[in-house]
């Protein structure tokens, strides 16, 4: 299957029958980002969190009592 990165617009190839391929098929909101713009996405975004400044806002997790 090919694939086109939406940030850098390199096209590569993947497996038809891997679990990503599947996710791009069956769901249009996935998308698919290369293993370069994800590893230069991934460093920024723990520079930042270094910093202190930078917050991630994850829903608070709730403890069930069952």
């Amino acid at each position: 299957m090919k694939v086109k990165c939406v940030l850098c617009d390199q096209i590569n190839t993947i497996d038809d029958d891997s679990m990503q391929a599947k996710r791009l098929r069956n769901r249009p909101i996935h998308t698919y980002m290369c293993d370069a713009c994800y590893v230069r996405i991934e460093e920024k975004t723990n520079m930042r969190l270094a910093t202190g400044n930078f917050h991630l806002y994850r829903d608070k997790k709730t403890e069930d009592e069952w």
